[in-house]
């Protein structure tokens, strides 16, 4: 899918979730994304963004971020200028971890959590988690170029079993290509 001829230009992932109950460890969430070289679309990841970081040229970076779910919608945001990505980029992976540190946790686990993928003012993906309530982490959404370096969105919802430092390993281990 496409949002035109074009392709793809400064797309935004957003992630709300609800707070943990009263006297619990917090729910904490995070959006990671993963970018791959054109020589090497399924291999190891060229870099990693994440909460505590942003690509090296400065096209993928974190908006909004929250360690608790606080707030009112959509409390994590990161933004991903694809039109600004290096000719040497052919696929960006996105995907959702939850911290597992205060035990187990999994989508299941979590009340009001939902992924929202928009262009400007269309929506590309809209998503609850809920096909993948067992797992700790998950992809979203990838991201290809095609041969005239047009970007194609494709929904890339799949559960993994891992924390987020595995997690951004395997994320982008089976493609849609």
């Amino acid at each position: 899918m496409s949002s035109g001829s074009k392709g793809l230009g400064k797309v935004e992932v957003r992630l709300k979730w609800d707070p943990s109950p009263l006297g619990q460890p917090p729910h904490h969430l995070d959006i990671i994304a993963a970018t791959y070289s054109a020589e090497a679309p399924c291999g190891r990841p060229v870099y990693i963004v994440h909460y505590d970081s942003r690509s090296p040229d400065g096209t993928i970076n974190m908006s909004r971020h929250s360690q608790t779910g606080q707030g009112f919608g959509y409390v994590e945001a990161m933004t991903l200028e694809l039109d600004r990505l290096a000719p040497s980029f052919a696929r960006v992976v996105v995907g959702v971890a939850i911290h597992q540190s205060s035990g187990p946790k999994t989508f299941g686990d979590l009340s009001n959590a939902g992924v929202l993928v928009v262009e400007g003012y269309t929506d590309l993906l809209k998503d609850d988690f809920a096909q993948i309530a067992g797992s700790t982490a998950g992809t979203v959404v990838e991201f290809t170029r095609d041969g005239s370096g047009v970007w194609e969105f494709h929904e890339m919802v799949r559960g993994f079993d891992s924390d987020p430092v595995a997690f951004s390993v395997e994320m982008g281990s089976t493609p849609s290509l």
